[in-house]
């Protein structure tokens, strides 16, 4: 039994819920008159409907695992669109599915769970991260994970989908995990291996739109959609309308089922700038409180993709926010990519890639907090108060899209010179922001990420035509469309599977991600992930300090973007050592281990020597 996030009335659940007895049925279909249970080798089960629009009905002596359809009004069947498991994929039947069947090993984990400080996310695709393209084929890499110092795994979405591999934002079973990865219960061993090794992994939920085949909920409400907004990826959900309660309960429902059902430790909220909602509390609020209320002793976090960085998101509940717990960074990765590639097309032409933007980024999270943003011709933003803890930003040089976004799928190590991919990696690793590193980036993978679907021939020219028309954003795309790989050829899935090898054949970036992520986690000024004790100083052009203040000790991180810089001239105050004692070396990108071109001492005489393409740290001397 679920609750109501505004009283504690018990709230049936959708789909079918099996019982020692038999299985309960509940279905959502206002406009129809009757809809029937369908199994093979049984008699059609009628559902009775309530004043709500809701039919439900007990079916005795029926068990897990059988299949079932629902027939609308005497005429055609469809799978349940609460299924929990599509065997045969979204067009097929639904299974009935006992999560009670499966022995969990993680009480100790239940009663603690993840809270954003601390934590270093890592991004994942079921499917193309490993051989096997499974939920065991994750499984089998979660120690060398932990090894390498995550601690929160974020799965791409794994709502049911058409075709045989997919990015997971065309998901239309939202309470079905992809049949092409195995099975729930395989789902379920990888997460509780994943908390015995003191790992969390949240899910990327898309709620903000339905994939374009296999999507039945329409069948059996047309409530479930509005034509009132636009939306980049199909019909808008209906969250404020007429009949939007029982909307907003699918949608509520799902969360908490996640969170009960997989005992996964969160989500990542898809576009939340398209989640449309003028209703007070606002949908995001309720799934958030929801899904807390179902973690119950354990805490769990939610955070969110949005581009208009509206920071409603992570204010508290009681201070009418959502309630959330972090929101993606978008602006560290634009001025990363500027300053990695020296490119500012498209939705890179507001930022610089400078030493400032970075600066600004590590002490007050957003760049854009309300001012004008030329590329959207508006205001972009809102104000990031002081009291968000850093941890909120979670901050990337690599993503998904953001891989994808570009005419071959290259990741930034082939296309940015090698000093500067390492003195940016340890900036973010370093940083008090909350780090995500996307799959394969801590080896160097040389596979790309690309844009892959699997549709019928028309969804097939449509997504081919959709995917130039978004790219022909970028000039230097535009030109060499022709290159463009089409989505729906298997090339784009199998080119992107990651090569475990590469972990061995790219040790020095390996010993790159692992050495900083220890220090993240043991030095005692960089773990505390305080944006009030740093301030940093513009040394030259693309040069670049930032000293994290304390009272035990102090780092002076010195970055250079850049060629070499010499100076005589030190009229900066944040250089100056405490009690005259000069500063110790701690660490440079440029070390040999990591294929650097050696550790040279910046405070070299009298002079202020940083290397090209470069990133010191420098502790104060005691």
């Amino acid at each position: 039994m679920i609750y109501s996030t505004k009283s504690k009335t018990p709230i049936e659940i959708l789909g079918a819920t099996p019982t020692p007895q038999g299985v309960s049925f509940r279905v959502w279909a206002p406009a129809h008159k009757t809809i029937d249970v369908m199994i093979k080798g049984r008699k059609p089960f009628a559902l009775k409907k309530d004043k709500d629009g809701f039919f439900a009905g007990f079916m005795p002596h029926l068990k897990a695992d059988a299949l079932y359809r629902y027939r609308i009004n005497g005429q055609d069947d469809y799978p349940d669109p609460c299924s929990r498991f599509q065997p045969q994929g979204p067009h097929g039947p639904s299974m009935i599915i006992n999560p009670e069947n499966f022995k969990w090993h993680d009480d100790d984990w239940q009663s603690q769970g993840i809270e954003m400080k601390g934590q270093v996310m890592y991004e994942l695709h079921v499917g193309a991260f490993s051989k096997e393209g499974t939920y065991a084929g994750v499984e089998a890499q979660l120690k060398e994970l932990k090894d390498l110092g995550i601690t929160v795994i974020e799965f791409m979405p794994l709502a049911d989908f058409c075709g045989r591999w997919n990015w997971g934002y065309d998901g239309v079973n939202l309470f079905a995990p992809a049949h092409v990865y195995g099975t729930p219960d395989e789902l379920r061993h990888l997460i509780d291996t994943a908390h015995q090794l003191g790992m969390g992994i949240i899910l990327d939920v898309v709620y903000n739109h339905f994939g374009p085949d296999g999507n039945y909920v329409n069948c059996f409400s047309p409530y479930y959609f509005t034509k009132k907004y636009k939306n980049d990826w199909g019909e808008s959900i209906n969250f404020h309308g007429e009949q939007s309660h029982a909307v907003r309960q699918f949608f509520i429902q799902n969360a908490v089922y996640w969170i009960k059902d997989f005992h996964f430790d969160g989500f990542r909220l898809d576009a939340t700038q398209n989640i449309y909602d003028t209703s007070h509390p606002h949908i995001l609020a309720d799934i958030s409180k929801a899904a807390r209320l179902a973690a119950g002793n354990k805490k769990i976090i939610i955070v969110a993709e949005n581009e208009s960085q509206d920071m409603r998101l992570v204010a508290p509940l009681e201070e009418k926010g959502f309630g959330l717990d972090g929101m993606w960074n978008d602006d560290f990765h634009h001025t990363a990519a500027v300053a990695l590639s020296g490119r500012r097309e498209a939705y890179y032409k507001d930022y610089l890639g400078k030493p400032q933007e970075f600066i600004s980024l590590i002490k007050y999270g957003f760049l854009y907090q309300g001012q004008y943003y030329s590329w959207q011709g508006k205001n972009r933003g809102t104000r990031v108060l002081d009291k968000i803890d850093a941890s909120t930003f979670i901050s990337f040089l690599e993503n998904h899209d953001q891989v994808a976004n570009s005419l071959h799928g290259h990741r930034m190590t082939e296309k940015s010179d090698a000093g500067l991919v390492r003195a940016l990696t340890a900036l973010y690793l370093l940083s008090p922001q909350t780090p995500l590193i996307f799959m394969g980036q801590e080896f160097a993978s040389s596979s790309p990420f690309l844009f892959f679907a699997d549709h019928h021939l028309k969804l097939r020219v449509d997504i081919f035509k959709g995917r130039k028309e978004f790219l022909s954003q970028f000039p230097s795309i535009l030109i060499q469309q022709d290159q463009i790989l089409d989505p729906c050829d298997e090339a784009a899935f199998y080119q992107s599977k990651l090569n475990f090898k590469e972990r061995t054949r790219n040790q020095t970036t390996y010993n790159l991600y692992k050495d900083l992520l220890k220090i993240r986690r043991e030095d005692e000024v960089f773990n505390r992930q305080d944006r009030s004790i740093i301030d940093g100083d513009v040394l030259a052009d693309l040069a670049f300090c930032l000293r994290y203040r304390t009272q035990i000790s102090d780092r002076l991180m010195l970055i250079n973007l850049g060629q070499d810089v010499e100076l005589e001239s030190l009229p900066f105050p944040l250089l100056a050592p405490l009690a005259h004692k000069p500063w110790k070396f701690f660490w440079s990108s440029e070390d040999i281990r990591y294929d650097g071109g050696g550790v040279v001492n910046a405070f070299h005489k009298r002079k202020l020597i940083i290397p090209a393409n470069s990133l010191q740290i420098y502790k104060s001397g005691e």
